[in-house]
This record gives structure tokens, C-alpha cells and sequence, in this order.
């Protein structure tokens, strides 16, 4: 199983103002033979509590793949890619590229998504959109990619839902 941390980037939604439905479309998403969430956490849009999460996720818990939402726009309050940016060990422009390329089919708001992807030890990490149907869609185009992105980071392969070594 890939093991995955959902962390929602949201002011309104840590305050409980707005409920996040965002992190429902991404459970929904990912398939439950292969995925298994096994953390979630909601935080406001304060870079050192995004990175907190983040180095929790990836240095202790040793999550697979932390899935972040929100923060990846133009307000001034968006700060998901410049807080992940700092905790992370190594870019992959290619997925995040994939991710944009793949909503701007969809809609032309997708160019505005500043989300980013790399690498925190053996953790693979993923900015997506605040809304919903953004994230399930970048999420969607990053499935294919996803189990053999992790096979070369960690080492293991996860044919049939489960990890061997």
C-alpha cells in the first residue's frame, strides 16, 4: 500500500468557518487497493505550520506521498509552494508541469496554479488546488506516474496494491 497524508491548506477551514470538501475529492480519487490515508490535517495558510506538517509527514511518519490542497494561488495568503519549496530536497517540475498541462484542457484557470512537486527523503509531495474538482483533476493526471515515481524512491514496487521490497 502507498501510505498518504492529505494536509489542507485552508484559513477558513482551520478557523472551522467552511468545511473541507476538498480532502473528500481526494480520498475519492485515489484508488483503495493501492492507497491507504493514513494522515490528515487541516492548518491555516502560515508557511511554518505547512512545514511543520511536512517534515512530520515525510521525517517521522514516513509517508509515501503527502497530498497537499490549497495555497497554490495568487492571494496574497497563498503560500503552499514557497513553504513546501523549503522542505523539499528535490524538485519534480515534470509532475507539476503534467498536472497544469493536464487541467488547462479543462479549464484555463489551471495556468494559474503554482503548485509544486518533489522530494523529502523518501517521500514524494504534491501541492494541489483549493477546489475540489482542481484537485481530483491534477491528482487524476498524476496517477499514472505516481506508483513508479514512488517504486524509484523507495526502492520498493507496488504491484497488486501492496508494497515489496
Amino acid at each position: 500500500m502507498i501510505r498518504v497524508g492529505i494536509l489542507t491548506v485552508s484559513d477558513r477551514s482551520a478557523r472551522g468557518e467552511r468545511e473541507d470538501t476538498t480532502q473528500q475529492a481526494i480520498r475519492d480519487t485515489l484508488d483503495p487497493e493501492l492507497y491507504r490515508v493514513e494522515a490528515y490535517e487541516v492548518v491555516p495558510d502560515e508557511p511554518a505550520q505547512i512545514r511543520r506538517v511536512l517534515r512530520l509527514w515525510a521525517d517521522q511518519q514516513r509517508l509515501d506521498l503527502v497530498l497537499t490542497n490549497g495555497g497554490t494561488g495568487l492571494a496574497p495568503r497563498d503560500h503552499t509552494p514557497e513553504a513546501t519549496r523549503e522542505v523539499l530536497e528535490k524538485e519534480a517540475p515534470g509532475l507539476a508541469e503534467l498536472m497544469r498541462a493536464e487541467g488547462r484542457k479543462k479549464t484555463p484557470l489551471a495556468a494559474l496554479s503554482r503548485g509544486v512537486v518533489g522530494v523529502r527523503g523518501r517521500t514524494l509531495i504534491v501541492n494541489l488546488p483549493g477546489s475540489p474538482r482542481g484537485a481530483a483533476d491534477a491528482l487524476a493526471a498524476l496517477l499514472p506516474v505516481i506508483p513508479h515515481a514512488l517504486e524509484t524512491l523507495t526502492g520498493r514496487s507496488y504491484r497488486g496494491g501492496k508494497a515489496h521490497e
